[in-house]
């Protein structure tokens, strides 16, 4: 059990993961942050000065605390965004080197085909040579 768990925890797929979840708890941090401490203060000001974190009403003793929601509602809009944004970027630099693969494709098989023709070119000659050969009477 433990040496399955070894082969388990060293595949390149977990670690990519692990290393995932840790980056994005780190930039999940920075952009609550982002939302709480610059956009919601300015989207409050514009707003008539209302700050999002204390907007809440009560139903019986229960504080419902929808301005929080608010701002987690942009939190994840914002991290969606930047997700979309980073995945994007990477799929672009993808078929850029999907492009250089066919061109290179192309270009050998361009060199393949004409050396094709030569080849073919110089068997024709060459039958062409012999068969004057075989029919010249000077020989």
């Amino acid at each position: 059990m433990i040496k399955e768990f070894k082969e388990f925890i060293s595949r390149g797929n977990v670690i990519d993961l692990a290393v995932g979840v840790i980056i994005g708890g780190a930039f999940s941090t920075i952009v609550s942050s982002l939302v709480n401490d610059v956009l919601m203060p300015l989207i409050g000001i514009i707003l008539g000065g209302i700050d999002f974190s204390n907007l809440s009403f009560k139903i019986g003793d229960a504080k419902i605390m929808y301005g929080s929601f608010i701002q987690n509602v942009i939190d994840f809009l914002i991290v969606a965004f930047c997700v979309f944004v980073f995945v994007k970027f990477i799929n672009k630099l993808s078929k850029l080197g999907h492009k250089k693969e066919k061109t290179e494709e192309v270009k050998q098989e361009t060199e393949l085909s004409i050396l094709k023709e030569i080849r073919d070119e110089l068997k024709l000659n060459k039958q062409v040579k012999t068969r004057k050969k075989k029919t010249d009477p000077k020989k």
